[in-house]
């Protein structure tokens, strides 16, 4: 009897965590960051990584909306000093980056206090523009590059064939 009710649990607490891996895998992208050192800021960008699976998603974006770059959680930037979006300041700690699409080929980088399903007007601490270019080879899990250039840093989201590029500063 004891080892029957022994077995009976063991064998639930292992099914249990199955059914909790097979969902994360199913449901939960890959965790992408992507990390740089820009002057004296340590910054670092925290993602999901959908796949395209034929989609074109850029096209898919319904003008005005702000996208939730990536997948599942909100992706993050985060940094140990005060940064410059464009002539705003943001201060130190982890943030919620977003895209606007303003018109068809004009999208902007949004920092903000709150994810997209929550996002009001209130909540944008800083936007700048995004360049928007295409790239010769397609990537099929979203990529977010962050890298140092002329004391700037430059945020490259990758997607499919489209390469939308931001950029911003440590806060003097």
């Amino acid at each position: 009897m004891k080892k029957s009710r022994l077995l009976t649990i063991a064998l639930a607490g292992v099914l249990g965590f199955l059914l909790s891996s097979f969902t994360a895998l199913a449901h939960g992208a890959d965790r992408g960051e992507a990390k740089a050192t820009i002057g004296n800021a340590n910054v670092s960008i925290d993602y999901g990584r959908p796949e395209l699976k034929g989609r074109d998603m850029l096209k898919m974006m319904p003008v005005g909306g702000v996208w939730r770059i990536g997948a599942d959680a909100a992706t993050t930037i985060k940094s140990n000093v005060d940064l410059d979006f464009g002539g705003t300041r943001v201060a130190k700690g982890e943030h919620i980056l977003l895209t606007r699409l303003a018109e068809p080929g004009k999208w902007s980088l949004v920092v903000s206090s709150k994810g997209a399903f929550q996002y009001e007007p209130s909540a944008k601490l800083a936007e700048v523009p995004i360049e928007m270019q295409e790239g010769k080879d397609s990537v099929e899990l979203l990529t977010i590059t962050l890298t140092s250039k002329d004391g700037r840093g430059v945020i490259e989201i990758a997607w499919g064939t489209s390469r939308l590029t931001a950029s911003f500063a440590p806060a003097k």
